[in-house]
């Protein structure tokens, strides 16, 4: 028997809940990790809440991240005692994810936990660390470099938009933080941002192009934020889309990409191949500023989960959560 948090939908409705599970339970798969640490993102909100349907198969075990040690394996890659991350690849949504005390995945899914990081730094870099590295892959792939302008991360204050704050401005970026919270203007700034917008001046409906002002954009909102974002990027520059907090909407035109030229990366993480994932984590060991990182990550244990990811959802959780499973 194991820890974990189980989602059941039947006719008494759909709850999640902290339970004891039998180990016979296990989905099939190739690799049995014993997991440390897991974390809470957006996606693990919607997924524990029901707010979306995140979960196509019940029960579940939700969790899109964990860490841990294999220990039983019948694929090549993994021996016993080696120590993993997964990201995405539909667990937590189709296949039982990571919060929980043990979990049997698909041995392709793993990546070696980089040696610049404990499991619990891998947590707390998480599935949102891994896509705000992918997104500033995007924009140095573009040609975008730090001599070009500011850069704007919207969802500042959330995973996606701290951990990326944190890279570009190591990278020396100038990185303009766009955020509902206007007290968390130190902690934006203490992570690297050099200046702080309301999230208003973006999340209403604008105008097909604006005042030209963003080098580039990492944007974990989507709807009229990122269309704005779009209407007010420089001249052939950039913008990486990763998320949809405020919607999936996207109200825009097609001027910003005609006229400007304008180019928009979509970001997924979910099913990325397995070089991208090696380089991204390759590049967060050497870019992402260990010190910074702590200063964004509450621990909580997993009899909590449930509690703050409702929490998340509602804008009251800043930074990166990662859960002790084994409390």
């Amino acid at each position: 028997m194991f820890k974990g948090v189980l989602i059941n939908k039947d006719d008494a409705g759909y709850r999640a809940a902290v339970q004891e599970i039998d180990e016979s339970s296990l989905p099939e798969g190739d690799v049995c990790v014993s997991v440390e640490w897991s974390t809470l993102n957006y996606k693990d909100g919607l997924a524990v809440t029901g707010k979306s349907p995140v979960v196509r198969r019940f029960p579940m075990v939700p969790g899109i991240d964990f860490a841990g040690t294999v220990t039983e394996s019948r694929h090549p890659n993994w021996q016993v005692g080696d120590k993993v991350v997964l990201n995405g690849w539909g667990v937590g949504e189709t296949h039982w994810g990571g919060l929980a005390q043990k979990a049997r995945v698909r041995g392709d899914w793993l990546v070696p936990l980089p040696k610049a990081f404990s499991a619990r730094q891998a947590m707390a870099i998480g599935t949102a660390g891994y896509t705000a590295m992918l997104c500033v892959l995007a924009l140095e792939r573009h040609g975008i470099k730090p001599a070009g302008g500011e850069i704007l991360v919207t969802g500042a204050n959330g995973g996606v938009g701290s951990v990326a704050i944190a890279l570009l401005a190591k990278l020396g970026y100038e990185v303009v933080a766009s955020t509902g919270r206007a007290s968390e203007e130190a902690h934006l700034k203490a992570l690297g941002a050099s200046a702080i917008i309301d999230r208003s001046e973006l999340s209403s409906p604008g105008k097909p192009l604006g005042k030209e002002r963003w080098a580039g954009v990492v944007d974990a909102v989507g709807s009229h934020t990122l269309a704005n974002a779009c209407a007010t990027t420089k001249y052939r520059g950039a913008v990486a889309a990763c998320g949809l907090a405020q919607g999936m909407d996207f109200p825009s035109s097609v001027a910003p990409f005609i006229l400007r030229g304008v180019t928009l990366y979509g970001i997924d993480s979910v099913m990325a191949p397995l070089p991208v994932r090696l380089e991204a984590w390759e590049r967060l060991g050497r870019d992402l500023d260990i010190a910074r990182l702590d200063a964004i990550v509450r621990e909580i244990g997993l009899g909590e989960a449930v509690a703050v990811a409702a929490d998340l959802l509602d804008g009251k959780v800043r930074g990166r959560v990662v859960v002790d499973v084994n409390r």
